[in-house]
């Protein structure tokens, strides 16, 4: 609590003190222009030093693959040596059948792995590329990956050197990466008599990456505490490298280790050379790697030339600390300066600032003497403020009298003014009231007449057809049977044309004199409606399945209810071409609060569904997607819950099914339709 109350105590003098706040716009500048001279020094260090690694990495790996050249020239020169040698001479030119033998036995005396030499026959055991050359007589030195019996076809000891353990994969790696030598030997009539064949092998060649490594990184080129490495791969295996097994330690060697996938992807597969800093084995280092080519130019393996990145950092961050401390104790050295310097300037401020809060408040104080010069600015600004302050007290006792008089006259006409608002408002509800009435009234009564009119002008000529049909099977008597399907297509339509007129005289008496409303249980009306919607669906491969939950009663016209249960069930059905499973349920409306508002009934259907285009319009006279559908089935189901204050919801995934929810309130009440019918108009 103590040190949160003295940090709460700072920050309320820098936000409120003008010597702390001034003291930070001094500090601000310097500090900011501090900050950027060390955001630019480490961006510069940062870009330079990396920078400097990566050219000096470029660079340990130029040497490096120099000094893989060189070597691989002082191999080819020591293969031209023993061709050219006195006893390799006498032999060629006396005792053939010794020469090979001989040859053999040189591997130790010319400090190679293997020697071997091929007679002329043996040229088709190399490749296109080693034939072509040979047969130019042009030396050739070359990588190369040997299985272990190629090893062995070269020197019964090669398989052995060259096998390596693969760290963590519990196998050993048995082919080989060797640098070969090819030397060619003419006869007197220029004709290849023979080919001497030699080199070394890289698997587990310690002297030769830790003598590469030498000439890479001499003493003192590094930072201090890192270590130069040099690495060679077969694929993506490290076969000779001296990598330690632990950075820290420092202690064997990473033989039998893999390349990271990242190397991997860009030197073995895209052949394209990898500078930057890279996770070898077990810590980060500034590496570079370039692809080993075979004689036919395809990539083998990989050399490595990198060192330990943390030595490297450390004498960055070690260099950007010592900079840090020394700014810091300049912005120190500076803050003291500028706080001591202008404490005297303070003061004066302060003692301004004190009486600015006193009067504020609303105390009457003034500035009075602040002991300093009388021609000093300060002291001049504060005989001027004392005098503001008078006229400012003067002034303020003028306002307070007027304000007084004028708060009277507002609070007269405010009060007169809220009076005539009230009696406007109420006259413009009354207005709107009777305007939606009126348009509620001529609408319905307009749609009333319509539909009414349609329907007698349609029911007359349907009763007409339907007698002269009678008539037709009555003349015909047993003669029906030719055109029975025809009659009864036309009977079939003579009920729909009924239908319809029936489904628009019932739509237009919405909103007419209003049936009895009854106190009902919501069960018993939707067990009814099961019980005449399972007898019209026994033909149909129809299930129903009803869960009645529901507790409460409702307030409803018991035959209008049932219309509608038994038109969305019906409408259910025909969504599921006649075949399905429809869930009718009921449980009682409940708010947030717990209460009991009514009952809901839910009629769900898995059939086709409806589309988000279609939802919007489905409630909508005449709409329907069914070619022998009148569109008024679902409007004046809408019509008729609405009238009680209920009302009807629909939830749809298209090809999935669709839920229609009935929400009736436990009283009914009158005011619905005209909400809606406003919100129509």
């Amino acid at each position: 609590m103590k040190l949160k109350h003295i940090v709460l105590k700072w920050v309320r003098r820098f936000r409120t003190m003008v010597r702390y706040r001034l003291l930070v716009l001094t500090s601000v500048p310097i500090i900011i222009t501090l900050l950027a001279l060390i955001a630019l020094t480490m961006y510069w260090t940062v870009t330079y030093t990396w920078q400097n690694a990566l050219m000096n990495v470029r660079a340990d790996l130029a040497v490096a693959h120099h000094s893989m050249e060189l070597l691989q020239k002082e191999q080819r020169m020591r293969l031209m040596s023993l061709s050219s040698s006195y006893d390799f001479q006498t032999l060629l030119r006396t005792d053939e059948a010794k020469l090979s033998d001989w040859v053999s036995t040189q591997t130790s005396n010319y400090e190679l792995d293997f020697v071997v030499l091929h007679p002329a026959s043996a040229l088709s055991e190399f490749s296109k590329v080693n034939r072509r050359l040979l047969l130019k007589g042009k030396e050739q030195t070359f990588f190369q990956v040997l299985d272990g019996q190629a090893l062995e076809n070269l020197n019964p000891n090669l398989p052995v050197n060259a096998e390596i353990p693969l760290i963590k994969e519990r196998e050993f790696e048995s082919r080989g990466l060797i640098s070969r030598s090819l030397i060619p030997i003419f006869n007197e009539k220029n004709q290849l008599q023979w080919i001497v064949d030699g080199g070394i092998l890289l698997n587990n060649s310690t002297l030769l990456v830790d003598r590469i490594r030498d000439l890479v990184y001499a003493a003192d080129t590094l930072p201090l505490g890192s270590i130069g490495t040099v690495t060679l791969f077969m694929d993506d295996l490290r076969v000779s490298t001296n990598v330690p097994l632990d950075s820290e330690a420092r202690f064997g060697r990473a033989i039998g280790t893999r390349v990271s996938d990242e190397v991997k992807r860009q030197v073995l597969i895209a052949g394209e050379n990898w500078v930057g800093r890279a996770f070898v084995y077990d810590d980060w280092y500034v590496s570079s790697y370039e692809p080993l080519h075979d004689h036919d130019g395809n990539v083998i393996g990989m050399l490595y030339t990198g060192y330990l990145e943390w030595p490297l950092l450390k004498t960055f961050l070690t260099n950007i600390i010592e900079l840090g401390i020394g700014i810091v104790i300049v912005l120190l050295l500076s803050g003291v300066i500028v706080y001591r310097g202008s404490r005297d300037l303070f003061l004066p401020i302060e003692r301004i600032h004190n009486v600015v809060k006193a009067v504020q408040i609303g105390l009457d104080r003034r500035i009075g003497s602040l002991d300093l010069f009388k021609n000093h600015e300060l002291q001049i600004l504060g005989q001027q403020f004392d005098s503001m302050l008078d006229q400012l007290h003067q002034r303020n006792e003028d306002i307070k009298k007027a304000s007084l008089e004028l708060e009277d006259k507002v609070q007269i006409r405010t009060r007169s003014l809220h009076e005539k608002t009230e009696e406007l408002e109420q006259h413009i509800k009354l207005l709107n009231q009777a305007k939606i009435k009126l348009v509620a009234s001529e609408k319905l009564a307009a749609l009333g007449e319509l539909t009414a009119g349609i329907a007698h002008e349609i029911n007359n000529p349907t009763a007409v057809i339907l007698g002269n049909v009678e008539l037709l099977q009555l003349e015909l008597g047993d003669d029906t049977q030719r055109v029975k399907e025809e009659l009864d297509a036309i009977h079939e339509q003579i009920d729909r044309i009924r239908n319809i007129t029936r489904s628009l005289l019932q739509y237009s008496r919405q909103g007419g004199v209003q049936d009895e409303i009854t106190w009902h249980h919501v069960n018993l009306i939707v067990e009814e409606s099961l019980t005449l919607v399972r007898s019209g669906t026994k033909s149909y491969d129809v299930k129903v399945e009803a869960q009645l939950d529901a507790k409460c009663c409702i307030e409803a016209n018991r035959h209008q209810l049932l219309q509608v249960l038994i038109n969305l069930q019906m409408n259910g059905v025909h969504a599921m071409d006649d075949k399905g499973l429809l869930k009718v349920k009921t449980e009682d409306w409940i708010d947030q609060s717990g209460k009991v508002l009514g009952a809901v009934v839910r009629v769900t259907d898995h059939g086709c569904g409806i589309s988000k285009e279609n939802l919007k319009r489905i409630f909508n006279p005449f709409f329907t997607t069914r070619r022998s559908g009148t569109g008024l089935g679902l409007s004046v189901s809408q019509g008729i819950i609405s009238e009680i204050g209920g009302e009807i919801e629909v939830q749809s995934e298209l090809g999935k099914g669709s839920t229609f929810s009935i929400y009736l309130r436990e009283k009914a009440t009158s005011n619905n339709e005209l909400m809606l019918d406003v919100e129509a108009y």
